[in-house]
């Protein structure tokens, strides 16, 4: 059946925190260097939150800044959808404590806890709401403090991740918006990626903080193997059922978790593919669900994107779970 109300993402914004972890900072912290670190990720630096700076104030920046771009005010928005895996606390959730901060008196809100893919989760409930006339003005936010959770001592993990925060809003438009989407996810390998304690199966005791199990796990060469691999497919899938084909898309804006990882997927999808990928991850590191928000409004605001161009998006994270999505943009 085809639509007659498509969601279009009409206001795109990022935040980044002020302090900036470079690689040869973490030389003095871990057993680590620069070159170990940019030969096997791409990463030169990352972001790193102040001790009073949450993951809602970081995502509140961020829906700013997309709710200026979109010329919304606050007031007229009606859900507020937040991907984090790292909210400021267990409940009230994350979209509660944005909702309050904006003012935003007419929208409700929740959280998606989907690790990485999470921002393209967030973004196909947004986009179903909308579609089915149910929500008109909807802001998806995906916002992270993973320096809160990144066992430091542990030179495997604590080179990898950074914070920030970043966010669209949706709105109805006639024209195509949101084409196609994909998700997934596989819980038989939920130990690969994952945060041990912390909830009710290993609840917080000082054992558990002695042990760093309240901090990232990760099975770095399964993740990069199942990582490339699933990712591909979600993107080849999104790809198809947008009716296109890997030429035709124009930017590709991947999960910034790995400059490998990356160029491992883009090369399968094509012979040019990987020259049309926007990639930030040099500077952000891994921002988790806010990574692809993020570069989307870096890729806008470098002018990398423009009227009905087709934007691929795709991620994979912990659960495991993984989405793809085409956007045109308006």
């Amino acid at each position: 059946m085809t639509k007659t109300i498509h969601a279009a993402i009409t206001g795109v914004g990022h935040y980044a925190p002020a302090k900036v972890l470079t690689n040869a900072d973490l030389e003095k912290m871990v057993d680590t260097s620069d070159e170990w670190i940019r030969t096997r990720t791409g990463i030169r630096e990352r972001r790193i939150a102040a001790n009073d700076e949450m993951t809602s104030d970081m995502g509140v920046a961020a829906a700013r800044a997309a709710l200026a771009q979109a010329k919304l005010d606050p007031a007229d928005v009606e859900a507020i959808y937040v991907a984090t895996c790292t909210p400021d606390m267990i409940f009230p959730s994350t979209a509660c404590l944005i909702q309050a901060a904006l003012g935003a008196k007419r929208a409700y809100g929740f959280d998606i806890s989907s690790a990485c893919a999470g921002f393209i989760m967030a973004l196909d409930t947004a986009a179903a709401a909308v579609e089915s006339g149910r929500v008109r003005n909807a802001l998806v936010i995906g916002a992270e403090k993973l320096s809160v959770v990144t066992d430091w001592t542990s030179r495997d993990t604590c080179v990898l991740f950074g914070d920030g925060a970043g966010a669209v809003v949706l709105q109805p438009s006639p024209r195509p918006g949101l084409r196609s989407s994909l998700l997934g996810v596989d819980g038989n390998q939920a130990e690969i990626l994952y945060i041990p304690a912390g909830g009710c199966k290993q609840p917080s005791s000082e054992e558990t903080v002695r042990a760093h199990r309240h901090a990232i796990h990760m099975s770095g060469r399964e993740t990069f193997k199942i990582a490339v691999n699933t990712m591909q497919e979600a993107a080849q899938e999104a790809i198809a059922r947008a009716g296109l084909t890997a030429d035709q898309i124009d930017c590709m804006i991947p999960h910034q978790a790995n400059y490998r990882i990356v160029d491992a997927v883009a090369k399968r999808l094509g012979p040019n593919v990987m020259d049309k990928v926007f990639l930030n991850l040099d500077r952000y590191g891994n921002t988790s669900a806010a990574s692809i928000p993020i570069a989307l409004s870096e890729a806008v605001a470098a002018g990398k994107v423009k009227s009905g161009d087709k934007i691929l998006m795709v991620a994979f994270g912990g659960g495991l779970s993984w989405g793809g999505a085409v956007v045109e943009w308006l």
